[in-house]
């Protein structure tokens, strides 16, 4: 995985924007996140939600595959590790956050994963999971070859419950910052959907096409 961040999120080709600030927005008052709260994102790339939720008074901490993330990431220690190789190197019950969007699906043993968020989460800690919806993606999901497990709303409910975490919930989620905004949108969107090209370069139709799951729990 040397250089990935360096060539399929260089500049160029993914331009910085402000989604990120918006979406850790959303999450933080969606979640109920306090200041001060000790965030771990697993998979945090370049950083971008990190150093948003850095912003909005979080402590925060990143792990991320690729050796080049931490020069990403100059003022957050970035750790490089690879979760379904090794175990977090973390103490446990160490944080209160455990966040990733767009990691989960790309594991071979999601199931370690779990074991090792339940670890290092704080007794009462939430685990905040974001993947793509199997039932919205399917014609394109394996469009990405580093896919390797496709969740539903019924597996990421499952698959937490089985791990000992309670008040799973789940639900699904347009990429549309309007939308959060104004839910009654979601239902224009849903019209829509059916008519937009499977694999469209216009992001506006491709994200009231493609649907995410957001999935939350507590470590009792």
């Amino acid at each position: 995985m040397s250089d990935y961040l360096n060539i399929v999120y260089s500049e160029e080709k993914r331009p910085y924007t402000d989604y990120p600030k918006q979406l850790a927005v959303y999450l933080f008052e969606k979640f109920g996140m306090q200041e001060k709260n000790y965030m771990l994102e697993i998979g945090c790339g370049r950083g971008e939600m990190l150093q948003n939720f850095k912003e909005l008074g979080l402590d925060v901490q990143g792990i991320d595959l690729s050796p080049e993330a931490p020069s990403f990431n100059k003022n957050i220690e970035i750790k490089v590790a690879n979760v379904e190789e090794s175990a977090l190197p973390y103490e446990d019950a160490t944080f209160d956050i455990v966040y990733s969007k767009s990691v989960l699906e790309h594991l071979n043993s999601p199931e370690r994963y779990m074991q090792e968020v339940f670890r290092v989460l704080k007794p009462k800690g939430i685990i905040l999971t974001l993947v793509p919806d199997w039932e919205a993606n399917y014609k394109t999901y394996f469009d990405d070859y580093t896919h390797k497990t496709p969740f539903t709303k019924v597996s990421l409910e499952n698959i937490q419950k089985v791990h000992n975490f309670n008040n799973v919930k789940v639900f699904k989620f347009r990429q549309l910052p309007i939308l959060w905004k104004y839910p009654i949108l979601n239902y224009v969107s849903a019209a829509i959907s059916p008519f937009v090209p499977v694999r469209t370069k216009n992001k506006f139709l491709r994200w009231s096409r493609e649907i995410m799951l957001i999935g939350s729990a507590r470590k009792p």
